[in-house]
């Protein structure tokens, strides 16, 4: 029902006329040296794409790349423990998994879940008019490589970690009571990235106001003081020919739009009348952020992404 034609965030095969399976994988570096929130980040991170198709996950397995003759196997231990603490949060079950020796540890899940055949939720759809809501402000990217140099504060890296530990489980249970046109999850395209997809699959423009985007803290500042990621340019140049700045904005701090995401929020499209009561209830809910970042507009160019 659903494959690799739109760069969406799983795949959906119909078993029956009542049940299909989504399923995904995907694994990380450590972008932390505690084991434990590495493998409880990575967890997240790999449950997501399903909550974005609008599954349930139901059924992980161990994808992990460690060096045996570096670290000791309690790390390993901890690391899979962290997974685990994420995968009985979600519902679902480890099942066993896989692991190679390699020279940098690795880890993730492939992730099996079930969804409704006419229930689920693709990256295409956006419709004009519709709202753009975001479940998690943007910034880990170069908040975790400024860590690496010690120029975040404690307060804002816990925040940037509490931030990405937090299952978009409540989230998709909240959309459920909701017309949902598009839904995708933003991770290592970052922001303009991902919101490309959406555009792209839709036939359709994103107006996105940067001054509405919840962003983590500090995040901004490091890239004003000259910090980035290795991934930002490559980011940049996947959407630079669909993208249109309606107002000047500073090369850092058009840098945030590029700034690649571990376990970020969802985007998601509604109808422009749901949108309040949605915000409202992701508010409820204590999602990380509940913004109104911008609107669907059709598109008379090639423009994808109009940032205003």
């Amino acid at each position: 029902m659903v494959g690799y034609n739109t760069n969406d965030d799983a795949g959906i095969y119909r078993l029956t006329e009542e049940l299909a399976v989504v399923v995904t994988a995907d694994f990380i570096t450590p972008p932390v040296n505690d084991p434990f929130i590495f493998g409880q980040i990575a967890a997240a991170n790999a449950l997501s794409d399903v909550y974005a198709m609008g599954g349930e996950p139901k059924v992980c397995l161990n994808l992990v790349s460690f060096p045996s003759q570096k670290l000791p196997p309690d790390n390993l231990h901890r690391i899979i423990s962290g997974a685990m603490d994420k995968i009985t949060e979600s519902g679902a079950v480890l099942a066993g998994g896989h692991s190679v020796d390699d020279s940098e540890p690795k880890f993730g899940l492939s992730v099996v879940g079930i969804v409704h055949p006419e229930k689920y939720w693709t990256n295409a759809g956006a419709q004009p008019g519709d709202n753009l809501v975001l479940t998690k402000p943007i910034g880990s990217g170069v908040l975790f490589n400024a860590n690496l140099k010690n120029r975040v504060s404690p307060s804002a890296m816990q925040t940037c970690l509490d931030t990405l530990l937090h299952l978009n489980k409540a989230a998709a249970e909240v959309l459920r009571s909701f017309t949902v046109h598009a839904v995708t999850d933003v991770t290592g395209f970052g922001l303009a990235g991902h919101a490309h997809e959406m555009a792209k699959a839709s036939n359709v423009c994103l107006n996105i106001d940067i001054k509405a985007l919840p962003i983590m803290p500090e995040a901004l500042e490091m890239y004003r003081k000259g910090v980035t990621t290795g991934v930002n340019d490559f980011n940049k140049k996947l959407v630079e020919k669909h993208v249109r700045f309606i107002n000047p904005l500073k090369d850092w701090h058009r840098q945030i739009l590029y700034d690649p995401q571990t376990s970020g929020g969802l985007l998601i499209a509604v109808p422009s009348d749901q949108a309040n009561s949605l915000t409202q209830a992701l508010e409820e809910t204590g999602t990380p952020a509940y913004a109104n970042i911008g609107r669907v507009c059709a598109k008379d160019s090639t423009t994808l992404l109009c940032f205003i």
